[in-house]
């Protein structure tokens, strides 16, 4: 069977193998959390998730490969949390948006008003020395940082879109909101890092 773009061995996994397990683990243990924290908060967040992958490994052997392994362990986790927040009887507060869902831009001219997408793309960093190295690594636990701090939807939503490459539809199922406001929470989220960037390389600190 053809394996999804995602890499991991779908064929071992579905024998519960564990070292194909635990790779899984290491790798998809972040994001899920940030999914779980947006859906339920910090407190409840890790158990959550260890109930989601308690159920992905109990349901491997019946994995399909209708979507991405990625896509299926997001789904359960945020099933999950939906399941224990309605079980706790709690609600999750959003993110301040307009009345009819628009995003506000903040004056910010680097994405294209409709779609989210950059107008002009950053120019390549060329780095041809170890001070330049070094300078990248800074920069790179700067934006680690922010990304670590920033409210917990949006998190969600820059980590699965940006670096998941997760489809904004797929998103808007897995946090169950609309698809207006995963594209609020994916701007401010990446406003807020090129603002993060920006100082960076005007002073040097984060």
């Amino acid at each position: 069977m053809t394996q999804s773009s995602d890499s991991f061995d779908q064929d071992r996994l579905r024998q519960q193998d564990h070292a194909a397990f635990e790779a899984l683990v290491c790798k998809l243990h972040s994001p899920m959390l940030s999914v779980a924290r947006a859906i339920v908060g910090d407190s409840l967040a890790e158990e959550v998730v260890q109930e989601a992958w308690v159920s992905a490994y109990r349901n491997l052997p019946r994995f399909e490969g209708r979507s991405s392994i990625k896509t299926w362990l997001f789904t359960i986790v945020s099933n999950e949390a939906k399941t224990r927040l309605r079980k706790e009887k709690r609600m999750v507060a959003l993110e301040d948006i307009t009345q009819d869902g628009s995003v506000d831009y903040l004056g910010d001219d680097r994405f294209h008003r409709f779609g989210g997408h950059w107008k002009q793309p950053p120019p390549d960093w060329h780095l041809d020395s170890p001070d330049q190295l070094l300078e990248e690594r800074h920069l790179q636990k700067c934006i680690d940082h922010t990304v670590s701090i920033l409210p917990p939807q949006q998190r969600a939503v820059f980590l699965l879109r940006d670096i998941e490459q997760e489809a904004l539809s797929e998103i808007c199922n897995i946090l169950d909101v609309t698809e207006s406001y995963v594209r609020v929470l994916l701007h401010r989220a990446r406003l807020k890092l090129m603002q993060v960037i920006d100082r960076y390389q005007e002073t040097g600190e984060c």
